[in-house]
C-alpha cells in the first residue's frame, strides 16, 4: 500500500453524499462525510471519506444503490 490510507468519493450533491453514506454503512463499510479538499474542487460541498483498500466494495455497494459519482480520488 501507498502512503494514501484513505480515498475520497466526490459525488454531485450533498444528498447524493448522504445517500452514498447511507449505502456504505448499510453494506459494513467504514466511512465519513469530509468537506471536500481544496486540491479537489475548490466548490464548497461535502465527499464521502474511505479506506483504501474499500474502493472496489464501496463501488459495488454505490451501484447497487444507483449513486452517480463524479470520481474518486486517493488523500
Amino acid at each position: 500500500m501507498t502512503g494514501k490510507p484513505y480515498a475520497v468519493i466526490l459525488v454531485h450533491s450533498t444528498s447524493h453524499a448522504i445517500r452514498a453514506e447511507k449505502a456504505l454503512h448499510q453494506a459494513g463499510i467504514r466511512c465519513k462525510l469530509i468537506p471536500v479538499p481544496r486540491h479537489l474542487s475548490s466548490d464548497c460541498g461535502v465527499c464521502v471519506r474511505i479506506e483504501r483498500a474499500d474502493q472496489q466494495a464501496t463501488l459495488q455497494a454505490l451501484q447497487a444503490a444507483r449513486v452517480e459519482l463524479e470520481g474518486i480520488h486517493e488523500i
